[in-house]
């Protein structure tokens, strides 16, 4: 498989720090705007051949397209933002390759009820040209990192294998990690962060569809595993809302992170000083989005991995019955920061991010999953994917719960 990965930063970094072992990747261009950072992954690679690299504008749809079409890709992977979706999952289509991402085209709030009625809902662009994607045979794997990705899978093997019945399908997320020496750093990207945490976040119910609600609501306890402990956990907008119930029998789908009461408070503070606009203003005659300031003044997670320790947790909480019994379980992955940085050089969140694009494009390429259109992870087999966690160091579990 040769691939152009738009995006060298932390995930992209891992996935091509994962690829590297592996003998079906014939190449992964790197690619980014940041032209210095893709100069620094390669040499962390050691292997130019392999992982040739190229200036991107991710913004500039002609210039993907030139890039794919000069490397003879086989499949674009998006690695950047999610506001530049529409630019890079066109381009994959225009060239005729395979596309994947791990977050959906963004959302647009509802005018007059953001809080009660969806609007564009994430994936909606997408979706949309489904039909086109398949007339042209081609496959657009969407939504497909650890969440959303992993726990889409999760979602598709309880429905598969272990209920016969499901009545709510929870998406649950929470770390122990602590980042020395920063007051404030997030281990993600700030700006997908602020996007899903201030948006209005979506529920899904059998006899209403998809509806929103308040931020940071219906705020409940949760227990992760392996040490991670308890921790309160609120709604947020996310994919697997959007994504499961399109392939999943079930009555109620959430998605609950969290987040801590820090984290909340400087959410709000940005939301209220509108320094979580996307939209460029300008400033001393130079047009610059508040958004893109906030993330210039906070660390780049790809270099916390040092100073971090602890686990982090992606899990999908499945309610139902079976054999006329009611039945609890939550299907999770737990990433270590210690053994991210010892295996792969890359901290845990980034990992456990990335390692699902490349376990997926080794199914396709080696045809253990199949399709054409605009498809979740839940449209596939889940065993396949389940059995090769482990090879790729990212093992799942499973726990029984008591019921209610």
């Amino acid at each position: 498989m040769k691939v152009l990965l738009v995006g060298a930063g932390g995930v992209g970094e891992a996935i091509a720090v994962m690829a590297k072992p592996r003998p079906w990747v014939e190449k992964i261009v790197l690619a980014d705007f940041n032209l210095k950072r893709c100069e620094e992954v390669q040499r962390k690679l050691g292997d130019t051949a392999r992982f040739p690299i190229e200036y991107i504008d991710a913004g500039n749809q002609e210039m993907i397209e030139g890039l794919a079409r000069r490397h003879r890709v086989d499949l674009v992977m998006n690695a950047v933002d999610p506001v530049f979706n529409e630019k890079v999952f066109d381009a994959a289509y225009n060239v005729g390759v395979h596309y994947m991402d791990m977050a959906m085209t963004l959302s647009r709030p509802h005018l007059d009820q953001p809080f009660q009625k969806t609007n564009v809902k994430l994936g909606d662009y997408q979706f949309e040209r489904s039909a086109q994607w398949e007339k042209k045979g081609l496959l657009a794997l969407v939504g497909l990192g650890v969440e959303p990705g992993v726990a889409d899978v999760f979602a598709r093997y309880a429905q598969d294998h272990l209920f016969d019945e499901i009545d709510e399908i929870g998406i649950r997320d929470g770390a122990n990690l602590v980042i020395r020496g920063y007051e404030f750093a997030p281990n993600f990207s700030i700006w997908t962060t602020i996007e899903e945490c201030l948006n209005p976040p979506v529920i899904w119910e059998k006899n209403r569809g998809w509806f929103t609600t308040e931020q940071f609501s219906e705020p409940e306890t949760f227990d992760f595993p392996e040490g991670i402990g308890r921790i309160e956990v609120v709604n947020v907008e996310h994919e697997e809302v959007l994504l499961i119930p399109r392939w999943v029998k079930t009555k109620r789908v959430t998605f609950k992170y969290g987040l801590g009461d820090q984290f909340i408070g400087v959410l709000k503070t940005l939301k209220m000083l509108g320094l979580d606009n996307k939209e460029k203003i300008e400033v001393g005659g130079v047009q610059v989005a508040p958004r893109d300031v906030v993330a210039a003044c906070l660390p780049n997670p790809a270099y916390l991995g040092d100073k971090m320790t602890g686990k982090t947790c992606a899990g999908t909480w499945v309610k139902g019955s079976k054999d006329g019994k009611p039945k609890e379980v939550y299907l999770f992955q737990v990433a270590d920061n210690a053994e991210c940085m010892k295996n792969w050089g890359c901290q845990a969140v980034v990992a456990q991010v990335a390692f699902s694009p490349l376990l997926a494009m080794d199914l396709v390429e080696h045809g253990q999953w199949k399709g054409s259109g605009v498809l979740g992870p839940e449209a596939f087999d889940p065993l396949p994917f389940m059995d090769k966690m482990t090879e790729y160091g990212f093992p799942y579990g499973i726990h029984d719960m008591k019921p209610g």
